[in-house]
């Protein structure tokens, strides 16, 4: 069992929180989005502030972003929260929340990328979330299999990954919380509260848009942290729209991730359907699971 406290089940009729805890939306895919949760999974969306609010390239300024999550926080009716999207805006609002009622009627928060950082306090102030993809998304062409891992890990519970072995994978099997999320806010999390505790842990890592050098940068901080050294097991995602500079890094991501980790034992699956770019399985933070890497798959066993 997790020694992370699981937020229940949703069940049909409930009401869900709709938020936008860092940057600013495309409005045209508000509608939709609450029509295909309202309509498909039965739920009653309740819209805070927000989603509709822009300050800068935030939606609405910190003051609206913080007072729009404390109050679905707050609110025992809420059975789970949405952020709209990711970009960049939680770690700005993180220290001002207050958890109290959370902790009193703990709900799912979900969300990834910039709301790895919410995943990362969740963990330290001891709750389960789910990294998944956000409301903004759920009707983009090929995202189908995304949103129904996250149907099945809000409802249903029960739920397994298996993928095609990568040429990249350590093989072994490991069974320990699972912990992770977007690579960059993990670095930038070392030395706040918020930073995640990967001790023992299955970590799982992804990202997007960054310079090849700076994965190697965020990897080496990782690693100097301590985060890359007592894991039970990594899980490496997908690694997406990448840069490189005018004289060429040199390495790939994976081949970048495959050195910082060459010194460790532990099994790693490269090539995982989490990320920003095609599937984004859901994945439920905090909870114990198998990771079995062989050489004809890998299976995550929740």
């Amino acid at each position: 069992m997790s020694s992370k406290i699981t937020p229940p089940l949703l069940q049909k009729g409930d009401q869900v929180g709709l938020v936008a805890l860092a940057s600013k939306i495309d409005l045209t895919l508000l509608k939709p989005a609450i029509d295909f949760i309202e309509a498909e999974w039965h739920l009653k969306v309740v819209l805070g502030k927000s989603p509709a609010s822009q300050y800068n390239n935030f939606a609405g300024d910190d003051e609206i972003r913080k007072t729009d999550f404390q109050a679905m926080l707050d609110n025992p009716t809420i059975k789970a929260i949405f952020s709209f999207r990711g970009g960049w805006g939680s770690s700005r609002i993180i220290d001002e929340i207050d958890f109290a009622g959370f902790k009193k009627s703990p709900k799912w928060i979900i969300g990834y990328s910039d709301i790895t950082t919410v995943h990362c306090h969740l963990q330290y102030l001891g709750y389960q979330s789910i990294h998944a993809i956000m409301p903004g998304a759920f009707l983009k062409s090929g995202m189908e299999t995304s949103v129904e891992s996250l149907r099945k890990t809000l409802f249903e519970e029960k739920i397994n990954y298996q993928i095609q072995s990568h040429s990249f994978n350590r093989l072994g099997n490991a069974s320990a919380e699972i912990v992770g999320g977007n690579l960059c806010i993990l670095a930038h999390l070392i030395g706040s509260k918020s930073a995640l505790n990967t001790k023992g842990k299955i970590l799982f890592i992804e990202d997007v848009g960054e310079y090849l050098y700076n994965l190697d940068r965020m990897l080496v901080q990782l690693k100097r942290a301590g985060k890359l050294s007592k894991l039970s097991g990594l899980i490496v995602g997908t690694f997406s729209d990448l840069k490189d500079t005018e004289t060429p890094y040199g390495k790939t991501a994976y081949e970048i991730i495959q050195e910082h980790t060459a010194d460790y034992n532990y099994p790693i699956a490269f090539g995982f359907p989490v990320g920003h770019d095609g599937e984004n399985l859901a994945i439920q933070c905090g909870k114990k699971v198998t990771l079995v890497v062989n050489e004809f798959e890998t299976k995550v066993i929740f």
